[in-house]
């Protein structure tokens, strides 16, 4: 796919958060990337609401660089259809379409940040990929644990919510991967991954 290096319209990053839409998902641990989102709302003072693109938008400046942020309302499997209909729109790049997700591989409290890499099972990075035709889009990762038995589906285990020490954890984390998508847009790749990729503790 063909992109032009300047965005159209302000904005010239993406930085899509993942999850469900409804009330039934909030807090459950495949919407790591939602509550990611709602961090970053807040810090840069914008309501994540205009419905644009089959997700929720808002624009707001990192640095003087425009950004779209993204909750998709799609459910996750269908992410790419939203990430890359704003993408093809706007013409960013996707080096510069940075997607917040849960991940199981990852401790709960625990984030990763990489410019880019494979699905590894997640489907909501799958479907993005594939709308984008490529696996180069940065992504932070947000850990949510492994299935506390071999026997657990993992659908299920995702769709749980966080509890007690987990919840704290993950309110922590949320804020954190904020900060990580800030950096990256001011600061690129290497810089925020030698800031954030370590654990992050959550409150004593």
């Amino acid at each position: 796919m063909l992109f032009s290096k300047q965005g159209q319209g302000g904005v010239e990053w993406i930085i899509a958060f993942l999850g469900n839409p409804g009330p039934q998902y909030e807090g459950t641990r495949h919407n790591a990337g939602f509550m990611a989102g709602e961090a970053m709302a807040r810090r840069l003072g914008v309501r994540i609401d205009r419905l644009r693109f089959r997700a929720l938008t808002a624009r707001a400046e990192i640095g003087g660089r425009g950004v779209l942020l993204m909750l998709p309302q799609t459910f996750m499997n269908l992410s790419g259809e939203a990430v890359g209909q704003a993408a093809r729109f706007y013409k960013v790049p996707p080096e510069r379409v940075i997607v917040v997700s849960d991940e199981m591989a990852l401790a709960p409290g625990t984030i990763r940040v990489r410019p880019s890499g494979s699905a590894g099972g997640h489907n909501g990075l799958r479907s993005i990929i594939a709308c984008l035709g490529t696996e180069g889009f940065p992504r932070i990762r947000l850990g949510v644990g492994e299935p506390p038995r071999a026997d657990y589906e993992a659908a299920d285990w995702v769709l749980g919510k966080f509890r007690g020490q987990d919840a704290e954890l993950m309110a922590a984390a949320a804020e954190r991967a904020a900060e990580a998508a800030e950096s990256y847009v001011l600061n690129g790749p290497e810089r925020t991954m030698n800031s954030y990729n370590t654990r992050k503790q959550g409150p004593a």
